[in-house]
Parts: C-alpha cells; structure tokens; sequence
C-alpha cells in the first residue's frame, strides 16, 4: 500500500511540473527542421516574378533566407522579415503570418526553407512582399497566412541558427540599402525636442527622430504595444541596430528590442549654424530713373572667409514708419570673401537689363524695391543691427539718405557695417540734390555696377 501510494504521489508530481511548462516552449522543442527542403529560387529570382498586381506562385519552388526580426518584445507583429545572407545582404523581403509569439518558432538569425507554391507575392515600392491573398473592394493585396498555413510553408533549416551580421551604414547610406535588411548606424542621437518622452504613445505606433551629428535626420518606428512602450528615450549617443524598411519612399528603422540600441556616449557637440559679422554691409541701393523694375540691393562680404547668411534678415522701414515694413530672410545664401551678393524684386527684368541673374530674387514691396524714400536694417542671427541706411521714423525725401530715381553706393574705403546711418560713408544721386545729396537721376544699366565693388 506505502510502494503504490509513493508511486501514485510521485506519477501526480510529475505530472503537475509538466503541466506547469509553457505551451509555448513545446512549440518551440517540437518545431523539427525538415532535411529534404532544399533552396532552388534566389531572392533575385522571386523578385523577378513579381507582376503589376498580386500573383500566386504556382510552382514548387523552395526560397531560403535568414530571419532578422522578432516579436518577442512586441515591436513586430504579424511579419518575418527575412534576408538572403547572414552578412552583407543584397536582398530582403517580408512574410506576413498571423502567428503570435512567432519568435519561438523562427529565432532570430535562424536560417529558414519556405515553400513558395500557393504563396501571394507583391512588390510596393522597395518592398517585396509574401503571404496569403487579401480582397478589399475588388481590389487584392498581400495579408497575412494564417498560423496554421505558416507552419506549412516556413520550415527550419537543419544547419542551425547564427546570428545575423548588420550591414554597417549611416543616415545618408540607407537610400543605398535594400529593405528589410539589418543594419547598424554609429553615433545617432534622438534630436532634442522629443528628449523625456517615452519611446511610442500608447497603442498607436510612434515615429521618434534619430539624428547623427552632422545634423542628418531618420525615423526610428515603435509600437504602441511593444514591452519597452512606456521607456523614457535615452539621452546619450551611440549605436542603432534595427530592420531597414522603406515607407512611402522614405528609410525607416525598427528595432527588435531595447538591445538593438547602445547609447553609452556624449551628445554630440552642438552644431554652430548661425555667425555675424561686421564686415557684411549694404554696398549699394537702387532705383533706376528710367526702370523701377531693375532695382536692387546689393550685400558686399569685405571679410577674407564666406559667411552662412543662416537667419540673417535685411529689413525695410517704409518712409517714416518705424515699424518693419517687410523683411528679407537670406537663410540658406552663402556670401563669399571680399564678394557681393546682388537680391531682386524682379528676376526676369533684372537679367534682361543687366544681363546676368541676382544671386537671390524676391517679391516687390521688399526690402530690395525701394522708391529711394525709404530706410533699410542689415540684422544678424542673434537680433544685432550690423548695418543701417537711412534714419528710422524720418522719410527720405528731400534728406540725405534719398536715392529716389538714382543711387546709393558705399564708399570703397568702408569695410565694416554700421549700426547708424553716416552720410559720409555714401554717395547718393536722386532728383533734387537736396542735403547734400547729387541731383542727377540714373539710369540702367549704364548708370549701376550691381556684383561690382566700385
């Protein structure tokens, strides 16, 4: 009685524990690679039969690839992305399964068979595409093969599984890599303003900005119900290992967990954008007497490097307001050494008179169309005047700072700006000749050197 009561408990312990195992670790020790699959397609190949709508692969034809994601964190769902090397890849593509927990059955970096007959095959852009048909209003696509189907076409190669080598490539690289492949990028950072918050808003997926320190910009995509969700965003720089995907034509990155990221160093040193000067001034102004639409103003750099005009403005105070009128923004304009930089109102008229185009073409009523009667502000970056013609809040008729149907041209002996308008640092041509000014009205384009320092 004791030997079979002791048999009994023990035969009830055992069964116990093993009921206690996740079902999940069965799947994953009775998945069985199969020894008579062999590949007889390359990823090129099945690339080659794609059509202009979806097909159905009808032949016994057998793609072998690696696997790269993985759902176990939640960041993936419903998909293998597979490539066709384990190092430097040259062609990736995307099953669409739904199977859960798919990551027990297909490791990352397991080699995979999968057997193509009966297959849906689509190509959107750069992405290839496998899995069953899905009809939406007449109109078919590739959805996802159910579990039991997938258990049926994707099969475990019996070489084992290893893990895949990422491709090593920067942000202005990616363009240049085929989708649904890994990939490493070194010295990324997320960009400031999305610093402190989590990684995705919960249950909708979430693009966060990576950006390397030359300023170049990718999306990093989450799910709203990946495990690491809720993580706040690290605040360091370092490395990025993720699947390279290509949405609407723009280069994408997911990562498989919190591991694919290592961000261990320093933020980048801040990026200077913005400079001033002194030696950058108005070195000419014009109002043609005989063609208002070949007016312009010209900039002159009497420094002996070029200068980024970033966030740079040229402002304009109609007769005797002392409100701004209207502003030019020279960001984005480069003003070389000891040269000039020559802006428009009219383009086309310019040219036509002067017979070259302006270095920068803008609307009429700006700084660069004046009628002679008004006064102008050169402003750097950081909110300092560097340069100022005319007097604010006093209308240039009949003053010393008209050009109305002539000229202002700066001195040849003045290199640097001034914050405050000095008539000696000018000659000036109008049609009154008032203040000291010449009365003697110019005309294009015999009487203007615009790109010249005269």
């Amino acid at each position: 009685m004791k030997e079979k009561l002791v048999k009994t408990t023990t035969f009830f312990a055992l069964l116990t524990a093993l009921s206690c195992v996740d079902n999940r670790e069965f799947d994953t020790l009775g998945q069985n690679c199969n020894p008579d699959l062999e590949a007889n397609i390359t990823f090129e190949e099945v690339e080659a039969l794609v059509q202009d709508k979806v097909v159905q692969i009808q032949d016994d034809l057998v793609l072998e690839g690696y696997v790269i994601s993985s759902d176990e964190a939640g960041n993936f769902f419903g998909i293998l992305h597979i490539q066709n090397d384990l190092a430097k890849p040259t062609h990736g593509l995307q099953v669409e399964i739904d199977l859960r927990e798919s990551h027990l059955l297909f490791p990352l970096g397991s080699k995979v068979m999968i057997k193509l007959k009966g297959l849906y095959l689509d190509k959107k852009e750069e992405d290839l595409k496998l899995g069953s048909v899905f009809t939406s209003f007449g109109n078919a696509s590739v959805g996802r093969l159910p579990g039991l189907k997938a258990k049926e076409h994707i099969f475990l190669s019996c070489e084992g599984s290893e893990g895949a080598q990422p491709t090593l490539v920067t942000i202005s690289e990616v363009g240049n890599i085929p989708a649904n492949t890994l990939i490493k990028l070194e010295g990324l950072e997320f960009v400031e303003d999305e610093l402190g918050q989590a990684f995705a808003v919960e249950t909708e997926e979430t693009a966060r900005r990576l950006k390397d320190c030359e300023e170049n910009e990718i999306v990093l995509l989450n799910s709203g119900y990946s495990d690491f969700q809720q993580e706040t965003l690290p605040n360091g720089n370092g490395t990025v290992t993720a699947v390279l995907i290509k949405d609407g034509g723009e280069s994408k990155l997911v990562i498989r967990g919190l591991n694919d990221l290592d961000f261990v160093n320093e933020r980048c040193p801040e990026v200077i954008t913005e400079f001033t000067s002194t030696q950058i001034f108005i070195s000419e102004l014009a109002d043609p007497d005989n063609n208002s639409g070949a007016r312009f103003v010209e900039l002159f750099n009497a420094g002996q490097e070029p200068l980024d005009l970033n966030l740079w403005t040229l402002r304009r105070y109609t007769n005797d307001n002392t409100e701004v009128g209207s502003t030019i923004d020279l960001t984005g304009l480069i003003i070389g050494a000891e040269s000039t930089l020559v802006i428009s109102p009219n383009t086309s008229e310019f040219e036509l008179v002067y017979g070259f185009p302006p270095d920068l073409g803008v609307s009429t009523n700006t700084p660069a169309d004046s009628n002679g009667d008004d006064n102008l502000e050169l402003v750097d970056p950081f909110g300092t005047v560097i340069d100022a013609f005319g007097i604010l809040g006093e209308d240039g008729s009949g003053t010393n700072h008209e050009f109305e149907d002539g000229r202002a041209v700066r001195h040849q002996d003045i290199t640097e700006g001034n914050p405050i308008y000095t008539f000696e640092e000018w000659m000036l041509y109008n049609d009154t000749g008032e203040a000291g000014t010449i009365k003697q009205p110019q005309n294009a384009p015999e009487d203007f050197t615009p790109g010249l320092r005269e």
